[in-house]
């Protein structure tokens, strides 16, 4: 009895086009993921009910990680400098004339959370 040499090779064919399928399928949610987000929709990993944890998603990169500054403004002791209502504020809608603090981080019940979290800062 011989065994037929191409059954080997369209085996791994038939592996290989179902890898591909799969990870096309990957690909088009990570793309549609992206999209979204860029489109100012907020995924659950991105919207978080914790200070800390939307700090670091979305304020860290140009706050610092020790709310020291870098591209944007320290935020240490930021209440000195302002009330909770305009840091709600300037959280919220960001910085007339900033291309960077645009106000699209956060919506108003984040921009509250973080206002007061600062504030404690």
């Amino acid at each position: 009895m011989s065994k037929n040499p191409v059954v080997p090779f369209a085996t791994i064919a038939v592996l290989g086009i179902i890898a591909i399928i799969v990870m096309s399928g990957v690909g088009l949610n990570q793309m549609q993921s992206a999209d979204d987000a860029e489109n100012g929709e907020q995924t659950e990993e991105q919207s978080s009910s914790d200070p800390e944890t939307h700090y670091e998603n979305n304020c860290m990169s140009c706050h610092g990680e020790d709310l020291g500054g870098g591209t944007g403004p320290e935020l240490q002791n930021v209440s000195e400098r302002y009330s909770v209502e305009e840091l709600q504020d300037i959280i919220a809608n960001g910085v007339e004339g900033s291309s960077l603090m645009t106000g699209d981080y956060a919506n108003d019940e984040e921009a509250k959370m973080m206002a007061e979290w600062l504030s404690e800062q």
